[in-house]
């Protein structure tokens, strides 16, 4: 009976170490739970602020097409002024007799541009229209707000999504 003594204390031992180790591959796929629901979250956000631009260009139609010939205006306000330039119309946040087409079209840009700051993680959107009349608007941000030692961030983190219609 002198040889199995300690035998239980040895079997709590190994036991305690097998505990620890399932209790930190739990916490490690917590932590990684975590981390894939904030990029859908994310990627979530984008898509919403995508569909809104194009609601709202839909809206204002007669700034982005042409009314007679229905083809796109180059000199369209969604096109040409870039959304981090855009300023924040008074006169097109109620109703108003004085609030342009052009001037929504700026209020559309700001606001949009605020709510991408505001959401997503360095977060910019830029649309474009190319020959075949097909808008895109592309919203870019970075999945990783680490950064590197040298204060720039990893190519690799920077996400965008991008969706392509027709008026």
């Amino acid at each position: 009976m002198k040889k199995a003594t300690g035998f239980t204390l040895i079997e709590v031992l190994v036991s305690l170490v097998l505990l620890s180790g399932g209790l930190l591959g739990l916490a490690a796929l917590q932590a990684t739970s975590l981390k894939n629901n904030q990029i859908a979250y994310n990627r979530n956000q984008a898509t919403q602020l995508a569909y809104d631009m194009t609601d709202r260009m839909r809206v204002n139609i007669d700034e982005v097409l042409n009314p007679a010939t229905r083809l796109p205006l180059p000199n369209s306000t969604y096109m040409t002024l870039a959304p981090n330039a855009a300023a924040s119309q008074p006169d097109c946040i109620a109703v108003s007799a004085t609030c342009t087409i052009a001037d929504m079209a700026q209020n559309d840009l700001f606001e949009w541009n605020n709510a991408i700051a505001l959401t997503l993680p360095n977060g910019t959107g830029s649309i474009t229209v190319d020959a075949a009349q097909v808008f895109t608007i592309t919203i870019t941000w970075t999945e990783n707000s680490d950064r590197n030692n040298d204060g720039t961030i990893d190519v690799n983190d920077v996400v965008s999504f991008q969706t392509g219609f027709q008026l």
